[in-house]
């Protein structure tokens, strides 16, 4: 039954609610025993609330990308928050189980994983949400009416200035890839009819599973058709930035990171849905193909008379992100901040691509962009980290290469296969520059602020003693 019985509809999901013994965490609960303000619950009712709360907490955490370990961290520190010390938290992408003790008994929530991503802003107010609550600076119940009211918040650009937002995040990425006067122009056209699709699912999410496939189908089609009549666009590079967004790059490399943290479910689950949706959009792309009579081996065909204008690519940066902040609805201060991670990514990866490779280049990309987004959030107080550093991964672009590489494998198996493999490095190298990145941040930051408090007590000491004096 819901949680506490509540009849209202969950958002995300639906729940289950049991009474059970001890559950095993991944981590360690002490991990969660920071010091926060501590608010005390009452009884039933109240420890039902923040069960309700938790878990739709962790649902909103996952619809916005976040590590699995982190969502159980963080729903720790918030039971924590409210008194409760003795909780135990497992999170996976598709569920979330959740059990507390309230001094009397042990009460369990079991809830379904979150149906459907969020936008930028959402997951900025989220974050803020989620931050507020470890602090204890709000009670579960204002904290569940407040997530409700974040979900069920509309976008702050309308319609036309989310298709206009997907229109130049496409012209934004051919810029980078490949920037010639035709790819842009195809860029425009098709990037415009991919958001009308995209548009047209998010009112009807039972499209939810075909409308890649159909998009996909549609850019792949109009392109050789472009090809078929001579005119001058490259079909395998045109082919990625009018489906940007249904590239799972992110999931890829979070699937990597979760692996990386010896989370085997969340990991390989993300991998192979990632890779799931790789397949659908290279089956999409071959359809097209072969409707237009090009059949799978003319996916292969590549633009290598194309002259590139490299200062065009820092354009299609800087139109990129401002397509993004478009699209997904960015918080109000978040585009200079988006830009700004942005460009240090692509910086970083075009300098070190040419001294070590460009098949190791994210990871240094990576390890420059995630302290850079932290920094934002925690010195700067701008958007939260994941809101700044996922256009970067979309830029980075291993998931193009997934795509790119599978399409491959349709008409050339050994050149697929031989692609796969530098997928699987080039996605290890994101995963592994976000972790260092990510540590080397948080190290950093540590270290500071322990000399800053070695600082003030010396100050403080060196005072009272002139006092004395």
């Amino acid at each position: 039954m819901p949680v506490g019985g509540a009849t209202r509809a969950c958002p995300l999901t639906r729940t289950h609610e049991c009474s059970a013994g001890p559950l095993p965490g991944r981590l360690a609960p002490q991990r969660a025993a920071r010091r926060y303000p501590v608010t005390t619950l009452n009884q039933t009712q109240d420890t039902s609330t923040l069960l309700e709360f938790m878990f739709r907490l962790g649902q909103a955490y996952l619809a916005c990308g976040e590590q699995t370990a982190q969502v159980e961290l963080r729903l720790r520190r918030v039971a924590l928050a409210c008194g409760m010390s003795r909780t135990r938290v497992i999170a996976f992408p598709t569920a979330i189980l959740i059990a507390v003790h309230d001094e009397t008994s042990e009460r369990v929530t079991l809830s379904e994983g979150p149906a459907e991503g969020l936008r930028l802003d959402q997951m900025a107010e989220v974050y803020r949400l989620g931050a507020a609550a470890e602090r204890a600076e709000i009670t579960p119940r204002e904290g569940l009416d407040r997530l409700i009211d974040i979900l069920r918040t509309r976008p702050r650009f309308g319609r036309v200035s989310s298709l206009v937002g997907h229109t130049m995040l496409s012209v934004g990425l051919a810029m980078l890839l490949m920037p010639t006067p035709s790819n842009i122009l195809a860029a425009a056209v098709l990037g415009m009819l991919v958001g009308l699709l995209r548009l047209f699912h998010q009112e009807r999410t039972l499209f939810a599973v075909p409308t890649p496939v159909v998009a996909a189908a549609l850019v792949s089609g109009a392109v050789f058709w472009a090809a078929s009549r001579g005119l001058p666009v490259d079909p395998l590079q045109m082919m990625v930035p009018p489906l940007v967004m249904f590239l799972p790059g992110a999931m890829l490399t979070m699937g990597m990171v979760e692996l990386a943290y010896g989370d085997m479910v969340s990991g390989s689950s993300r991998l192979m849905t990632g890779f799931v949706q790789l397949v659908l959009l290279a089956v999409g792309l071959a359809a097209g193909a072969i409707l237009m009579g090009g059949g799978t081996e003319a996916l292969i065909l590549a633009g290598d008379q194309m002259v590139k204008k490299p200062w065009l690519s820092w354009v299609g940066v800087l139109l990129f992100c401002l397509g993004v902040f478009l699209h997904l609805s960015a918080p109000r201060n978040a585009l200079p901040w988006i830009i700004v991670v942005a460009l240090v990514a692509v910086l970083v990866q075009r300098v070190t691509a040419g001294i070590f490779g460009a098949e190791i280049s994210g990871f240094f990309a990576m390890i420059g962009a995630m302290p850079v987004s932290y920094l934002i959030q925690m010195r700067f107080n701008g958007p939260p980290a994941m809101v700044t550093s996922l256009p970067a991964f979309w830029l980075v672009v291993p998931g193009s290469l997934g795509l790119l590489s599978v399409t491959r494998m349709m008409s050339d198996r050994a050149a697929g296969l031989e692609g796969l493999v530098t997928v699987v490095f080039v996605i290890t190298a994101v995963a592994l520059g976000t972790l260092v990145g990510t540590s080397l941040y948080r190290g950093v930051s540590e270290k500071l602020g322990w000399a800053r408090a070695q600082l003030q007590r010396a100050a403080q000491w060196l005072a009272g003693s002139g006092r004395a004096k």
